[in-house]
C-alpha cells in the first residue's frame, strides 16, 4: 500500500489523501482549503478523479468534504462512503458553501451528482474495494466522525481524520486504533495539551455572568456544526446559574444542524441520549431564540443588552458575526469569546491582540473584552494525540501548522517512533 497527501500538508485545511494498494485507488476525504490558502481550491487535484475506485469521508467539516462536488465536476462517478450522520451534516454544509462560493468551485448540478453517489457506511462495517478492506472507527470529533482502518497486501494502515477532544461531554470519546504499519495522523494541537475542560466551562460561565450583569452583549463566533451545539449544551446545563438573558442562535446553518441532532442520537454521548430519553432537548437552553432572517439579525444590533449572540462564521471569514462585531466591538460593556481555532493572520487573531481592525469597510478600536477559550476545541490536544499514537511504530503527520507538527514529531521521536511530515504529492510506502 501507498499513501499520498494531496492537501492538509503543513496546514490545517484541504484534507485529501490517496490510498493505493491491492489494485485499488481510494481517496480519503476531499476537503476545501480555507483562509489565506483558498486559491488552492482552483488548482489541480494532483491525480485524475476518474481513476478513483471510491472515496471514503471521515467527517462532514468543509475542510474534509468541500471539494467533493468539484471531484464530480471533473469526471468522478464512483461511490462516496460515510456514516449516516456525516451524510446528513454534509448536505447542510455543502449547500451553505455553494451560496458562499457563488459557483467558483462547484455548481448545483455537481452537488446533485454527488448526492446520487452517496453510500452509508457504519462504524466497523467492512468495505471491500478490490483487494482493500476498509472500516470507519469512532473518532469522537463530530457526530458520525470516523478514522480509517485499511488492510491489504498484508499491511495495515490507519488515517486519523480529525480526532475529538476526550474531555468534552456531547460526543463519545475517540476509540483507540489497532497497531498499524503506518498511521497518517492529524496534529492540529501537536504543540500543547488543552486546558482542563471543567476549568474552561467555569471561565466561560464567569465571563457570561460578568458581561450580562452589566447589560453587555456576549458575541460568540461559532462553527455551525458541533461547536454551536456544544455551547448551547453548556448554557442549558448551567442555565440556573446565569443571569437571565435572551440567547440568539443567529445562523440559519447552525439552526438546520441543531434541528438534525435529535436524529443523530446513536452518534452522541450517553449523557446526551439520557436527556432525550426523558423528553428533554439539552440543546435548547432557556431563552433560546433561533434567528433566521437577515432583518431579524440586524435588529439585534439596535437592541439593548444583555444578550448572548452565537453567529458564524467561526473563523470570522464572513457571515453575520461580522455585522455584530462592527456594531459592538468598540463598546467596553461587551465581550467577544472565541471558542474555536483562529487562523494565523486572520481577523480573529488581530482582535485577540486588540489591534484596530477593519470590518465591513469600517476601522474599529477593540474596546470590548476579548477571551480565547481553547479548551472548547473539538480536536485532541497534544497529550491525547500522544496517547492515541502510543503503540504505532511509524507516523506520518498532516493537518497542522508546521511548527506544531514538528513539536509533536519531536515527542514521538523521543519515544523511539519513526516520524515524518507529509508532503503534498509525495508517496509514502505503508
Amino acid at each position: 500500500m501507498r499513501i499520498t497527501p494531496y492537501g492538509a500538508s503543513r496546514t490545517v485545511t484541504g484534507s485529501a489523501h490517496l490510498l493505493e494498494g491491492a489494485g485499488a485507488r481510494v481517496l480519503l476525504d476531499c476537503g476545501m482549503y480555507q483562509g489565506e490558502k483558498e486559491e488552492k481550491n482552483l488548482e489541480p487535484f494532483g491525480f485524475d478523479p476518474r481513476s478513483l475506485d471510491a472515496v471514503l469521508v471521515t467527517h462532514a467539516h468543509l475542510d474534509h468534504v468541500g471539494r467533493l462536488p468539484r471531484l464530480f465536476r471533473e469526471g468522478y462517478r464512483g461511490p462516496v462512503y460515510a456514516t449516516r450522520a456525516t451524510l446528513l451534516l454534509m448536505e447542510v454544509i455543502l449547500e451553505d458553501a455553494l451560496k458562499v462560493t457563488e459557483e467558483a468551485f462547484f455548481e448545483e448540478k455537481d452537488l446533485k451528482e454527488l448526492y446520487a453517489h452517496l453510500r452509508p457506511l457504519e462504524y466497523k462495517e467492512p468495505l471491500r474495494v478490490r483487494g482493500l478492506e476498509l472500516q470507519l472507527w469512532n473518532a469522537g470529533h463530530l457526530p458520525g466522525s470516523g478514522f480509517v482502518v485499511a488492510e491489504g497486501e498484508g499491511r495495515r494502515f490507519v488515517f486519523s481524520g480529525d480526532l475529538g477532544n476526550r474531555q468534552k461531554v456531547v460526543l463519545p470519546d475517540p476509540e483507540l486504533p489497532p497497531q498499524a504499519d503506518l498511521v497518517l495522523s492529524e496534529g492540529t494541537y501537536g504543540d500543547r495539551p488543552h486546558r482542563s475542560f471543567q476549568a474552561t466551562v467555569e471561565e466561560f460561565l464567569e465571563i457570561l455572568d460578568r458581561t450580562l450583569s452589566r447589560g453587555g452583549k456576549v458575541y460568540i463566533p461559532t462553527f455551525a456544526v458541533e461547536r454551536a451545539q456544544e455551547i448551547l449544551f453548556h448554557l442549558f446545563e448551567n442555565q440556573d446559574r446565569l443571569v437571565r438573558a435572551p440567547i440568539y442562535l443567529d445562523s440559519p446553518m447552525a439552526n438546520r444542524v441543531s434541528a438534525l441532532y435529535p436524529r443523530l442520537l446513536p452518534y452522541l454521548s450517553l449523557e446526551v441520549q439520557a436527556y432525550f430519553r426523558k423528553g428533554v432537548n439539552p440543546f435548547e437552553p432557556r431563552g433560546l431564540r433561533h434567528v433566521e432572517s437577515a432583518e431579524e439579525s440586524k435588529r439585534l444590533n439596535r437592541a439593548e443588552g444583555p444578550m448572548v449572540v452565537l453567529a458564524g462564521s467561526g473563523m470570522l471569514s464572513g457571515g453575520r458575526i461580522l455585522h455584530h462585531l462592527k456594531h459592538g466591538l468598540s463598546d467596553p460593556k461587551n465581550a467577544v469569546v472565541f471558542v474555536g481555532y483562529q487562523p494565523r493572520g486572520g481577523l480573529g487573531e488581530r482582535i485577540i491582540r486588540k489591534e484596530p481592525v477593519r470590518i465591513l469597510g469600517e476601522v474599529l478600536e477593540v474596546r470590548a473584552e476579548v477571551h480565547t477559550l481553547g479548551g472548547f476545541s473539538g480536536h485532541a490536544g497534544q497529550d491525547e494525540l500522544l496517547d492515541w499514537l502510543k503503540d504505532q511504530p511509524r507516523v506520518l503527520l498532516v493537518h497542522g501548522e508546521e511548527e506544531k507538527l514538528l513539536k509533536l514529531g519531536q515527542l514521538l521521536a523521543l519515544r523511539g517512533q519513526e516520524v515524518a511530515l507529509g508532503e503534498w504529492g509525495t508517496k509514502e510506502e505503508v
